[in-house]
């Protein structure tokens, strides 16, 4: 049985690909969860970036440090390769400067694991064949007051990669909680990307 149960879905998988005793700079990192598990059971030095200070807060009753910070304005307080994986978990479509947070990711890391949800999942394709913009467990938001600004698909992502010189070193796509091997983009309402500079 697998010792990452007490993690969201989504979390599982990303602790599974961070290597045990590495340094992990967690974007967006909410309450800190995903880090103070890395920091039990894998021996991880961990640090978290959250716009909102309240989650800050929590990070640190739970034990993990982090700061304020506006990943719009990038990661010039962290050097060079400081990092041994970088973090950005659903929050890559929210972001104004898409392109120029992904190559900070891996000027500050060795690696990023990225998560999104997929837009070309069926379910979303159906919502938008009815005449609306889809709400799902993914995207949780309506058209007036979400913060996602920057949809893709699997296709989209790797072009970007492709076009900054960046690897895909692992894909996975899931859909509630189980991964999705055949037709992904169709069947995957949530992606999850490994990748590295070339």
């Amino acid at each position: 049985m697998s010792s990452t149960l007490s993690l969201r879905e989504d979390l599982r998988l990303i602790a599974d690909w961070v290597a045990p005793d590495s340094r992990v700079l967690d974007l967006g990192c909410g309450d800190g969860a995903l880090l103070a598990w890395l920091a039990r059971h894998k021996s991880v030095r961990g640090y978290g970036v959250d716009l909102d200070v309240a989650n800050v807060v929590r990070c640190v009753e739970n034990g993990v440090n982090a700061v304020q910070g506006n990943l719009e304005t990038g990661l010039a307080e962290f050097n060079d390769l400081r990092f041994d994986h970088v973090v950005l978990s659903q929050t890559i479509q929210a972001m104004h400067n898409t392109e120029q947070i992904l190559l900070e990711m891996l000027r500050v890391g060795r690696e990023a694991i990225v998560t999104f949800p997929n837009f070309g999942f069926w379910e979303n394709r159906l919502q938008i064949l009815q005449g609306h913009m889809p709400v799902s467990e993914t995207i949780p938001y309506q058209w007036y007051n979400t913060p996602n600004i920057h949809w893709c698909m699997l296709g989209d992502f790797e072009a970007l990669c492709a076009k900054n010189g960046i690897s895909v070193l692992e894909r996975v796509v899931m859909n509630e909680g189980r991964r999705v091997h055949l037709f992904p983009n169709l069947r995957g309402s949530l992606a999850f990307y490994r990748v590295a500079r070339r």
